[in-house]
């Protein structure tokens, strides 16, 4: 009797009100206010506790549920504020015989209901009816068979529900964020399920749980930001050298002399000096050869500079190694030896030579970006050869030189990288014994030979952070072209192409044969 008279009560305030006609007023104390900023037309008032306008038709972000702008309640019933928000909110339900509000309890005492006085700004009528629920120990279960829940009394004992969701990843992958998702679980039932292929996860866990989840994935499920690196590869090598002095190599080293017919016919094979023994031997005449005076003046300065730039530039994402390889594969041979029963054979495998540099950048604060630089340089050296069991095998050597390094550099600023640097000195001098040592005159027996092969790497890394404002569309109407037909180049049943001659029937157990969308019998 209560509720009823409550009811009628309410109802004839609000037809006191309409009747005045008051200006517009969300703040204004009614029973109930659902409002919006997009009102529609309200229907024949009925004798309700609330009023409803039309609710937002703004969605939800990702929950295509409407929003409403603003909901009020001032003093009504809390059976009357479920009925309000159910209806809003679309839900089928019926209350629970055991919630007994205006019902004696097990100690004849009568149970009042509650009253409230609320009011929320853009929340959908779904939600504020759990928080309502919730509020006053109460819960929504659902059934599915019947599509008409049940509002009962929640079981202080019973473990809090568990609620399924799927979460869409924006930007992170799935394998990334996985551990940090389960990191906000605390309840043992509750788990986290990957699906990789939509990049979605599967939640099943409690409501406070679930706001935790959501709290840290708007953290870590951001755009990844992407770094340009560039790079300048300059390797100066420079071979300069001298030879100043008299070598007399070719006179005092090895020097060949010969006893015999050195010359036939009177013309003589070998220049040098000859010297006539005695005639009348067998052979008639025999000659003493020998290699002669050979000396070399030397009085040079030679040099030899080249110089080699490469620019390779790379994308990457941030926290992610980036590769850029200047390289030449090098044959290698691998000879096997053969047994007694088994015969021997060579396989080639080729490596790398060249230069080498991995990049790693990490955005850091102030637009810095920290890099993880290791460069890699190898060039081959030579051959060396070894003798194992009376055999002799070859192979090859290679230099390689690297270093790794971590650097902090401003954006868009140049990092110069150096310190790949190889100088290979040779100095080489011959002398002639005593005459060498003789001064002054001693230059004239004596020579030097000066040589050096100097190489040096300089890397210069310029990183930038890409910006959204640094890409622009492209238009393409690749997926509008339409396939070129080409022209029918061969017709086999004519007869310039086929080889029935003209009188010749056709078969009708010739299969059909489709040439340029042309079915020919």
């Amino acid at each position: 009797m209560k509720t009823k008279a409550s009811i009628l009560l309410l109802a004839s305030l609000l037809a006191a009100q309409a009747q005045t006609n008051p200006p517009a007023d969300i703040s204004a104390p009614a029973p109930v206010v659902i409002a919006s900023t997009n009102p529609e037309p309200v229907s024949t008032p009925v004798p309700t506790p609330a009023v409803s306008t039309n609710d937002n038709s703004s969605a939800a972000a990702g929950t295509g549920v409407s929003e409403i702008s603003q909901i009020s309640f001032t003093e009504i019933l809390l059976t009357s504020a479920i009925e309000n928000l159910a209806r809003r909110a679309k839900i089928n339900y019926m209350l629970d015989p055991k919630i007994g509000y205006g019902q004696p309890d097990a100690s004849g005492q009568i149970k009042v209901e509650p009253t409230l006085s609320i009011r929320w700004e853009n929340i959908s009528a779904e939600k504020a009816l759990l928080a309502l629920l919730d509020n006053y120990s109460l819960q929504l279960v659902r059934n599915r068979d019947t599509e008409i829940d049940r509002i009962t009394i929640k079981d202080p004992a019973a473990p809090p529900p568990l609620i399924t969701r799927v979460i869409q990843l924006k930007y992170a992958s799935v394998s990334n964020i996985i551990e940090a998702a389960q990191s906000t679980l605390t309840d043992k039932r509750s788990k986290v399920i990957t699906d990789p292929r939509t990049s979605q996860l599967v939640v099943v866990a409690t409501d406070p749980e679930q706001i935790s989840l959501d709290v840290l994935i708007e953290r870590l499920d951001t755009p990844t930001k992407q770094v340009l690196i560039e790079t300048r590869l300059v390797e100066i090598s420079s071979s300069p050298s001298s030879k100043k002095g008299i070598d007399w190599a070719g006179t005092l080293d090895a020097q060949q002399f010969h006893f015999g017919n050195s010359a036939v016919g009177g013309v003589v094979n070998k220049p040098g000096l000859l010297l006539d023994t005695a005639k009348g031997l067998n052979p008639a005449t025999a000659f003493l050869d020998a290699d002669g005076v050979s000396a070399v003046l030397s009085f040079l300065n030679k040099s030899s500079d080249a110089q080699v730039v490469s620019t390779p530039r790379i994308v990457t994402l941030d926290n992610q190694m980036a590769t850029i390889s200047v390289t030449r594969g090098f044959p290698v041979f691998n000879v096997s030896a053969g047994t007694a029963n088994t015969a021997g054979g060579s396989s080639v495998t080729y490596s790398n030579v060249g230069t080498i540099l991995e990049v790693t950048p990490r955005i850091s604060a102030g637009n810095k970006i920290w890099l993880k630089v290791r460069p890699e340089v190898s060039s081959f050296f030579g051959t060396k050869s070894t003798t194992v069991g009376g055999q002799v095998f070859q192979a090859d050597l290679f230099d390689n030189r690297h270093f790794d390094t971590q650097v902090l550099i401003p954006n868009s600023h140049t990092l110069v990288l150096g310190g790949l640097v190889k100088d290979s000195p040779n100095t080489t001098k011959n002398k002639v014994p005593i005459l060498g040592d003789i001064p002054m005159l001693g230059y004239a027996f004596r020579s030097e030979s000066k040589s050096m092969d100097k190489q040096n790497l300089l890397i210069f890394i310029t990183p930038t952070i890409i910006q959204d404002t640094d890409f622009h569309p492209t238009t393409t109407r690749f997926l509008e072209a339409q396939p070129v037909k080409n022209k029918q180049f061969l017709n086999p049943d004519s007869a310039w192409d086929g080889t029935r001659s003209a009188t010749q029937p056709k078969s009708k157990k010739d299969p059909q044969v489709i040439l340029n969308d042309d079915v020919v019998q």
